[in-house]
C-alpha cells in the first residue's frame, strides 16, 4: 500500500462519519444515502489527485471542500438550491485550504464534535434512532460495534438505518445544531452518546489499545465541552465521574499481550489515584440534582475504585444498586452485570437463574461474555462439565484472539 493510499484511508477511518453529517447539515434536500456517496466520491477524487498534485498540508480541509462542492453542484444540477450561506458558514472554493467548518450558527457550543451531536439529537426522530444515527455518522462506529453497544442484532441496527434514511429523506428532516433553547430537550441524548462512545472504548476487547483510548479520550473531552458551555447538569457531572473512575482502572484491565484480565486478578497498583480524585470531584458536584442512571453507576464504579482488594468489594450494595438501575434503565448489559453482583453477593441461584434467563435473549444469548461468566460461575461451583460447555460456546462465539485467550486462560484454571 503506498503512502497516498495509507493516507486516504486513516482519514476515512478518522472523517468519514463526520463528514456525511457535515453534508447532511447542508439542505434537507440531502439524504444519507446521497451524503455518503458525495463522501466516498470526494475520498476517492482525494486519492487520485493527491498521486498527481501531491498530499495537502490540510488534509481533512481539502477532502470537506470538495464534499461542499460536489453538495452545491448536486442541489444546483436538481435545481433545488436553497440559499445554504446560513448552514455551511465560510468554505472556500481551494481545496488546500485550513480545514472547513460545519455550517452552524452563533452558538454557545466551541467544539464541533459536540455541535455535530446535537445536530442528530433531532426531536423527530426516536431517541434510538437518533442514536443509532450519531453513532454511525458522526463516531463512524461499524454497524456491528453499535449492535455491540445497543445490545441489538447487526439486522436490526440495519432495518434501523434504512427507516431513519428513509423518514429523512420523505420528511426533509435536516440535520443541523438547533436554536439555542432547543439545545437543553437534546441534551438527554447527547449524554447518551458521549456514554456509548466511552462504553465503545472501554469496554471493547478486540480493537488496538490506542483506539480504545482514543475513545475513551474523545468522550471525556467532549463532555467536559459540555460541562464547560451553560448547558452541563448534574447528570453531565455524574456521567464524567462515571468515566472518569472507570478510566483510572483502565490499565489494569489488559494484560502485556492485550488479553482482558478479570477484576479479581488487576493489579490495583496501575489504578490512577488522581483520576478517582478527579472522579470522586465530579460525583459530589453532581448530588446537587435529581438522582440519573449516571450517578447509579458511577456510585457503582465508585465502590469498586474504592474496596483495598476484590474480596473486599461490597457486593451487596452493588447488587443492590444494579437493581434499582434496572428500575430506570432496564437492558440486558445491566441484568448480566446485577446476575454477576449477586453471585458474588452470596446471592448464588438467583444470579444463576437471571443468567440462564438471559440465554434467550436475541443478542445475550450469542455475547462471548454470558456464556463466559456462566462457564465461570459452574466451574467455581464444581460443574466442570458445564463449566467446559459454556466456555466451549464463549470460544466459539468470538473471533477476536485476545478474547479467546481470555476463554482459554478461564478453561485452564
Amino acid at each position: 500500500m503506498d503512502m497516498v493510499q495509507q493516507e486516504v484511508n486513516n482519514l476515512y477511518k478518522e472523517r468519514f462519519g463526520q463528514m456525511v453529517a457535515s453534508v447532511l447539515s447542508m439542505s434537507k434536500d440531502i439524504d444519507p444515502e446521497t451524503a455518503e456517496d458525495i463522501v466516498q466520491d470526494s475520498f476517492a477524487a482525494a486519492l487520485v489527485s493527491w498521486r498527481t498534485n501531491g498530499i495537502p498540508e490540510n488534509k481533512s480541509g481539502w477532502i470537506y471542500t470538495v464534499c461542499r462542492n460536489k453538495a452545491l453542484n448536486l442541489l444546483k444540477k436538481e435545481k433545488r438550491i436553497r440559499p445554504l450561506t446560513e448552514n455551511i458558514g465560510t468554505l472556500t472554493e481551494n481545496p488546500n485550504a485550513v480545514e472547513v467548518e460545519n455550517g452552524f450558527s452563533e452558538s454557545i457550543l466551541d467544539d464541533r464534535q459536540l455541535k455535530l451531536l446535537f445536530a442528530c439529537a433531532h426531536p423527530d426522530l426516536a431517541p434510538k434512532t437518533q442514536v443509532v444515527i450519531t453513532l454511525k455518522y458522526v463516531i463512524n462506529l461499524k454497524v456491528e460495534a453499535i449492535a455491540k453497544s445497543l445490545g441489538m442484532t447487526i439486522d436490526g441496527v440495519d432495518k434501523l438505518l434504512v427507516r431513519a434514511r428513509q423518514k429523512i429523506r420523505d420528511e426533509k428532516i435536516i440535520l443541523e445544531e438547533p436554536a439555542a433553547d432547543a439545545l437543553k430537550s437534546r441534551l438527554p441524548s447527547v449524554h447518551k452518546v458521549i456514554y456509548l462512545i466511552f462504553n465503545e472504548g472501554y469496554k471493547s476487547s478486540a480493537g488496538n489499545e490506542f483506539l480504545r483510548e482514543e475513545l475513551c479520550e474523545e468522550a471525556l473531552l467532549t463532555n467536559k465541552y459540555l460541562l464547560e458551555s451553560s448547558l452541563g447538569n448534574s447528570d453531565t457531572m455524574a456521567l464524567q465521574a462515571l468515566m472518569l473512575f472507570n478510566s483510572a482502572r483502565f490499565k489494569s484491565r489488559f494484560g502485556s499481550e492485550g488479553e482482558l484480565v478479570n477484576l479479581e486478578e488487576q493489579d490495583r497498583r496501575l489504578w490512577n489515584e488522581e483520576l478517582i480524585s478527579l472522579g470522586d470531584y465530579f460525583f459530589k458536584k453532581s448530588q446537587s440534582g435529581p438522582v440519573s442512571s449516571y450517578h447509579i453507576e458511577a456510585s457503582i464504579a465508585y465502590l469498586h475504585c474504592t474496596a483495598k482488594n476484590f474480596q473486599s468489594t461490597d457486593w451487596p450494595m452493588i447488587a443492590g444498586l444494579y437493581e434499582r438501575l434496572l428500575q430506570t434503565n432496564k437492558n440486558p448489559f445491566v441484568e448480566l452485570n446485577h446476575a454477576i453482583a449477586l453471585y458474588y453477593a452470596g446471592q448464588k441461584q438467583k444470579g444463576f437463574d437471571i443468567l440462564h434467563s438471559l440465554e434467550a435473549h436475541p443478542f445475550l444469548g450469542r455475547y462471548f461474555l454470558l456464556n463466559a461468566a456462566l462457564g465461570k460461575f459452574h466451574q467455581l461451583e464444581g460443574r466442570d462439565d458445564l463449566a467446559r460447555k459454556y466456555l466451549q460456546t464463549a470460544l466459539s462465539q468470538t473471533g477476536f484472539e485476545k478474547e479467546k485467550t481470555f476463554i482459554q486462560k478461564m478453561m485452564k484454571d
